[in-house]
């Protein structure tokens, strides 16, 4: 290699090192640009969701309160109730409707 080759590839490899750094240095303000964009996005989320949390616990607050006063009201029924529920009773039930359904 004559030394003007040399000095021509120096040149070359001394250029493609800072257009290499450039490039890094590109990528890595992209990445920042966009890791503060998703952070952003990430806590309007993550503030959405806990509100839409809090209405589901009043919700279900609601919901258990209400669960409760059905339970309150339908104490007077419960032994009907359960009576209802049995087996047998369900098999007369059934066999009525059929005989109702034959006529």
């Amino acid at each position: 290699m004559t030394p003007a080759t040399e000095v021509l590839l120096g040149t070359i490899g001394i250029w493609l090192l800072v257009a290499g750094g450039l490039a890094i240095v590109v990528e890595l303000s992209l990445v920042a640009m966009w890791g503060l964009a998703l952070g952003r996005r990430a806590r309007t989320l993550s503030e959405r969701i806990e509100s839409e949390r809090s209405q589901i616990r009043a919700d279900v607050e609601r919901l258990r309160q209400a669960i409760e006063e059905m339970k309150v009201l339908w104490r007077p029924y419960r032994r009907v109730l359960r009576w209802l529920r049995h087996p047998l009773v369900i098999a007369l039930l059934g066999s009525f409707r059929r005989r109702m359904a034959a006529r």
